[in-house]
């Protein structure tokens, strides 16, 4: 009875946690920004206007990655119109669902290190906070409930979970893949049909809708990510992966990376049931490789999760040790709960202090590319276009149709990359092939299509000084009409 009650305070203990990181977490980043979201929040605009599924009215083109995602914004935003709010709101809780998800991982499999790991790193992993405002922390709680649900034998509930995280990013299809095979190999129960059928009649609908309406299930975003990666000047997926570790250089970082390595050890020769989860990451990394996308921080973020079982799996093996050396020293007893813990409470304080400071680091295009985009709506026509290189901010507060120099709206751009062309030789082809009748440029990015183009059709009508919004550039809006 005693550990009965000691199992349930600690679990209302863990709540209370959860409950004062998601009150602080929307305290320091409830204005957290980047450009990419405000594409979905778009499109999700659109969708309650009853302007359809659309970035620019009138132009069927699937230029958002998370279609559920953008119809959930659209739904909830019948009540409210601050989607980058909504969005945000929404990914904070996701992260405490993922690492409640976690959580029962842990208990499942009984091993509640694990469990604790995850409700305690993963809600706080500064990388997974960095994503607040897109699709990913969503889709990363589909994921991961797909994943404990299986291991529940919930497979109709998994099924759908996987069908949420596939609709919320094409890359959720590894998630059925992986649970598939699980299943197939260690499980070898009668085949669950009924999900199966069920998971795939949603599937089909979606296709058959996205193939009628914009001509392809498939985002244009992807191929546009795949071009970009072909520039001289874009970082490969796989030495990204170096560039973003980069950015986690304290001690308490390296001593997780040490347990995390430590943990596949561990797992592989005593908790090989954890393997198939683990696969996860291995598999998402090739996948990406292979697609030959370039270096988006957003990204990695699907690595998180498996890193956090695996810090998990380092301590419950030291935890192990503990409990062996105690068979010949009773004293070393105490310490096989105790000495974890203490290494978890650091990582978890030093996730705390790395947020601390990157809340102060927001991106700093946000400010004055919303300036922008609130001047364009307030001194243009509706109907007239506007080229950028980054219209996801911009296009959101400007609410005119955009013309998007990094392909990912015009599918016709992103095919000019290649890796002896530029973002230069893009802004051209977009300018003389869909004329927008205004331009907004980056001072000096684009000095060829400054002296060629703008000089000779253009009017300089506005400039935002980069240091009013300590931004490192100016920015000035031309007229072309």
């Amino acid at each position: 009875m005693n550990q009965l009650n000691n199992h349930s305070r600690a679990n209302w203990f863990g709540l209370l946690i959860l409950g004062i990181v998601s009150i602080l977490l929307y305290m320091a980043f409830s204005q957290w920004a980047y450009d990419d979201p405000f594409i979905s929040y778009r499109y999700a605009e659109n969708l309650t206007k009853g302007l359809g599924f659309v970035y620019n009215p009138g132009e069927r083109i699937l230029s958002t990655t998370t279609p559920l995602f953008t119809t959930l914004l659209a739904v909830i935003g019948l009540v409210t119109s601050n989607f980058h709010q909504l969005a945000t709101t929404i990914g904070i809780v996701s992260l405490i669902l993922g690492g409640l998800f976690i959580f029962d991982m842990g208990r499942t499999f009984k091993n509640p290190i694990v469990s604790w790991s995850g409700l305690l790193l993963y809600p706080t992993f500064p990388l997974l906070v960095s994503t607040l405002g897109s699709e990913t922390p969503i889709y990363l709680a589909f994921c991961l409930g797909a994943f404990a649900f299986f291991i529940r034998n919930k497979f109709l509930t998994a099924g759908i979970f996987c069908v949420f995280a596939t609709l919320t990013r094409p890359d959720g299809i590894l998630i059925l893949v992986i649970l598939a095979v699980e299943f197939l190999i260690r499980r070898r129960n009668p085949i669950p049909w009924k999900p199966i059928l069920i998971s795939s009649a949603i599937l089909i609908g979606w296709m058959a809708f996205a193939w009628i309406y914009f001509g392809s299930p498939i985002p244009v975003t992807l191929a546009a990510k795949q071009q970009q990666g072909l520039l001289s000047a874009s970082q490969p997926f796989a030495q990204g992966l170096v560039t973003i570790a980069s950015s986690y250089k304290s001690w308490t970082f390296i001593l997780g990376l040490v347990l995390a390595v430590s943990g596949v050890v561990y797992a592989i020769w005593k908790q090989r049931s954890w393997l198939f989860f683990l696969m996860w990451p291995v598999i998402y990394f090739i996948s990406y490789m292979v697609l030959g996308v370039t270096r988006y921080f957003w990204y990695y973020a699907p690595l998180t999760p498996g890193y956090i079982v695996a810090i998990g799996l380092g301590l419950a093996g030291i935890s192990a040790l503990f409990n062996l050396l105690s068979q010949e020293k009773k004293s070393f007893q105490s310490l096989s709960l105790l000495f974890p813990g203490l290494l978890l409470i650091l990582l978890f304080l030093g996730n705390g202090l790395y947020l601390s400071q990157m809340r102060s680091n927001n991106d700093p295009r946000f400010g004055i590319y919303k300036a922008t985009g609130e001047w364009l709506r307030e001194n243009t026509l509706p109907g007239e276009q506007v080229g950028s290189l980054e219209v996801g901010i911009i296009g959101y507060y400007a609410q005119r149709p955009m013309v998007d120099f990094a392909g990912l709206i015009q599918p016709e751009v992103a095919e000019q990359f290649s890796a002896r062309t530029t973002y230069q030789d893009a802004a051209f082809f977009a300018v003389e092939n869909f004329q927008p009748q205004y331009l907004v440029l980056h001072d000096g990015m684009f000095s060829d299509l400054e002296q060629l183009y703008v000089k000779e059709n253009c009017n300089k009508i506005k400039r935002f000084k980069g240091k009013h919004y300590s931004y490192k550039s100016d920015l000035t809006i031309f007229d072309c009409r």
